[in-house]
């Protein structure tokens, strides 16, 4: 069986190498595409899997978003023509949408964001399945015009399929390599940011000056006593951070592509305004805060078992933070003593959570072989 996977993200990466790994050792034939974008290109380099580079990242601009994908969609047209897949798999890209539905090809796409509203649209009416974890109602996919036979929920998040498979690849020396690397003061607690994906179309029209200003807070306040690392996405988002907090002591912008699984190995804090780190952070039993201005089932149901804290205000933050990496982990008044409020992510409790929450979900991978018959 010949297989085509257009795969466009890092957490796409993470996802599907797996699934790429497992059909392959199963003697399917496996094409993979992606697009020229700076971290996916590097992390599949990281992640030893093969991907062919057609066409590239659209950018913020509306404009040449349009034109990409139209150009994108042309130059897959005719190498997939030449593979002749049987099936198409992806995360609800819009270009192999239009390309498998035009071919006459069999599409089946993952899909745990329908808040990414414009991708949603071009994408669920054409599948032949869709595949979503099961805290994601049948309704938000249904009104898209997709039939609810269609659907397939798992009970996992996708990270799962990559976290434990993860843990055989680092040891103590990979973790200390990389804060050797980064020149981690091994004295101080670490607190990991990630920013906003500011070039998805879903995010592209919110307010991100509110979460640079929290991130400005988070620097102000706690660089001269925690080390403090920032995960840009783009280029241009690396620049951006450098000139904001270059002089500041504690605070390393990471300017090349990092495997960030690696990198939570050894954080004490995550910070995400975002959703698949902050969800890997999670299931790993990291406290996480979310600064993300969207709001998104996964990070719902994250709040819900207790696994994340959302929090737009500076003040409720900076307080949270120091009561998450203080020694005693509590929230104290102005006067010093103890507030009435409960121990905050109390370390033991959020990895007894996160340890039961993933041993009760299902592998995405399994669910996915049903439907290629691979016992």
């Amino acid at each position: 069986m010949r297989i085509w996977f257009d795969i466009l993200t890092p957490k796409q990466i993470m996802f599907f190498k797996y699934f790429v790994d497992m059909l392959k050792e199963n003697d399917h034939e496996i094409l993979c595409t992606g697009r020229e974008y700076r971290e996916a290109k590097e992390l599949a380099k990281i992640k030893k899997i093969n991907i062919q580079t057609v066409g590239k990242h659209g950018g913020d601009n509306k404009y040449e978003k349009l034109n990409t994908s139209t150009e994108r969609a042309f130059l897959l047209s005719s190498l997939i023509n030449s593979f002749n897949p049987d099936l198409t798999v992806s995360f609800s890209s819009p270009e192999a949408s239009r390309v498998a539905f035009g071919l006459g090809i069999k599409h089946y796409i993952f899909n745990d964001s329908p808040h990414a509203t414009a991708v949603a649209k071009l994408t669920v009416p054409l599948a032949d399945r869709l595949f979503c974890p099961w805290i994601i109602p049948l309704g938000e996919w249904t009104k898209l015009g997709l039939d609810k036979n269609m659907v397939t929920q798992y009970r996992a998040l996708d990270p799962i399929v990559w976290l434990k498979k993860e843990l055989q690849y680092y040891n103590i020396q990979d973790i200390s390599k990389l804060q050797k690397i980064l020149k981690i003061d091994k004295d101080k607690k670490t607190l990991l940011i990630r920013p906003e994906e500011i070039k998805a179309s879903y995010i592209a029209d919110k307010n991100v000056k509110s979460s640079i200003g929290l991130i400005d807070e988070i620097v102000k306040k706690f660089s001269h006593k925690y080390n403090i690392l920032i995960l840009a996405r783009y280029l241009d988002q690396v620049d951006f951070y450098k000139s904001r907090f270059e002089k500041m002591d504690g605070t390393k912008i990471i300017e090349t592509v990092m495997d960030g699984n690696l990198l939570l190995r050894f954080a004490d804090l995550f910070i995400g305004a975002g959703g698949t780190m902050s969800a890997e952070a999670a299931l790993m039993g990291k406290p996480v805060i979310s600064i993300t201005p969207i709001n998104f089932y996964v990070e719902k149901y994250l709040i819900k078992v207790g696994l994340i804290k959302k929090i737009r205000n500076s003040v409720t933050l900076t307080k949270y933070i120091k009561s998450i990496l203080s020694e005693d982990g509590l929230i104290k008044n102005k006067d010093n003593t103890l507030n009435n409020t409960k121990k905050l992510f109390n370390q033991s409790t959020v990895r007894e959570t996160s340890l039961k929450i993933q041993s009760e979900m299902e592998d995405p991978i399994e669910i996915f072989k049903k439907f290629l018959f691979i016992p």
